[in-house]
């Protein structure tokens, strides 16, 4: 099993190419599948969760290549496609329930087990479902297998989602753009990446308006077409390595960012203390001192903190001058990585969807295990700071998010190796 070994206390110094989104990824490679032709993805990160979306399309009969670094070609010439995904692919990701929406708006029917083997019931896969049905699709669940099938074909409707959830969101915008009639999506979610998306898809012939706003409206088309299309830059990833640098000090230049879906954030970095000067695509960060403590941090729906910075953010409280407190709005389960923080000496009190941090003078390098993607983002960044060797294991999960993150910091100064 790898695992990162990290030696702590080296400044970072230089610059750093930001890789392109993985929640724009995603979505957009769910979205390839509704169109004939071929589609090349610029500045698309290699990322495990990029090569498992690659294996759910393959067992529908695409065909996926990266032919150069970050290009990656989706062809879809299937005259008779698959459309049972595999139990163990299903599991492999969160974002696999996408392919329920892109299949039934393709091809109209679908068979997938849960992503992730959540159960039906209370759930937030029921708000899919729900949008589904509204567009006519028939669902049946059995033993914890979902069967879709839309014999007529989808038919454009009205839904109002009961939250802005991101992946409801994006799932019924892949099933609403091949459906008859029109479609209006109230209360959708307001991300850049759904925006990546719906860009993506008006490339390849869609018509969509109102992404970016509460109300998304669809005409549906009877036929879309592959495009080329360039991933927008991950703003989650981009506030990792600031983080790195507040964390550790030194100076840093992000290029290869959109500073327009960060507005939030990189006012919270000026009070931490940072000196930023940044340009519409290119950030510069420079840390010289025990960063300042933030208040009070609360994870809210786009445009406000996103739940996919907290993690990282808490550990570079964890140093803080006083103390902070994090409220979780958006996951019930988002401090897993807490426990993992105080072993390495973080004074850190969780009490359900809140956590106070109380900053300490030093951590310490210990044996930690990343728990989750961003969790596992946030023991790297504790682990630069550290006194000593941190070694952190099930690296797995971040590898899902962030391509070859040992070879970006090493680049700018940081001792990290996988071994």
């Amino acid at each position: 099993m790898q695992k990162f070994l990290i030696e702590g206390g080296k400044k970072l110094y230089g610059e750093i190419d930001v890789q392109g989104a993985k929640n724009s990824s995603l979505p957009i490679l769910a979205g390839a599948l509704l169109c004939d032709g071929t589609t090349t993805l610029l500045n698309c990160p290699k990322l495990s969760d990029v090569y498992a979306s690659c294996r759910i399309l393959n067992n529908v009969g695409l065909t996926c290549n990266f032919i150069d670094n970050n290009v990656l070609t989706i062809s879809n010439s299937v005259n008779n496609p698959n459309c049972i995904v595999p139990n163990d692919l299903m599991r492999e990701m969160r974002s696999s329930i996408l392919y329920m929406g892109a299949l039934l708006g393709k091809y109209g029917k679908c068979t997938i087990s849960l992503p992730g083997g959540c159960q039906l019931g209370s759930r937030p896969i029921d708000i899919h479902l729900y949008g589904l049905k509204k567009l006519g699709a028939d669902i049946k669940e059995e033993y914890g297998t979902i069967y879709c099938n839309a014999k007529d074909g989808l038919k454009g409707t009205k839904i109002t989602l009961p939250f802005a959830s991101v992946g409801a969101t994006e799932n019924l915008i892949l099933a609403s753009v091949l459906a008859k009639g029109e479609t209006l999506i109230k209360n959708s979610a307001r991300e850049p990446e759904i925006c990546d998306l719906c860009n993506y898809l008006r490339k390849c012939g869609a018509v969509i308006q109102g992404d970016g706003e509460s109300d998304i409206y669809i005409k549906g088309v009877k036929k879309l077409y592959g495009c080329e299309h360039s991933i927008i830059p991950d703003r989650v990833v981009a506030v990792t390595y600031m983080c790195c640098v507040a964390m550790t000090g030194g100076e840093l230049v992000l290029n290869n960012v959109c500073t327009n879906h960060m507005d939030i954030v990189l006012n919270m970095f000026e009070e931490l203390g940072c000196d930023l000067y940044t340009y519409e695509d290119r950030i510069y960060i420079c840390s010289k001192g025990r960063v300042h403590s933030l208040k009070n941090v609360k994870t809210m729906p786009y445009p406000a903190f996103p739940t996919d910075m907290q993690s990282p953010l808490m550990a570079v409280m964890t140093i803080g001058d006083k103390t902070s407190t994090f409220e979780e709005t958006i996951f019930d389960n988002r401090y897993r990585h807490a426990d993992e923080l105080i072993r390495m000496g973080a004074d850190i009190e969780v009490m359900g969807r809140i956590a106070i941090v109380r900053g300490v003078s030093k951590l310490y390098g210990t044996s930690v295990s990343a728990t989750d993607l961003r969790g596992g983002a946030s023991l790297i960044v504790a682990g630069l700071k550290a006194d000593g060797l941190t070694e952190i294991s099930n690296i797995h999960y971040i590898d899902r998010g962030y391509q070859e993150v040992e070879k970006v910091l090493t680049s700018v100064g940081a001792y990290i190796k996988r071994v």
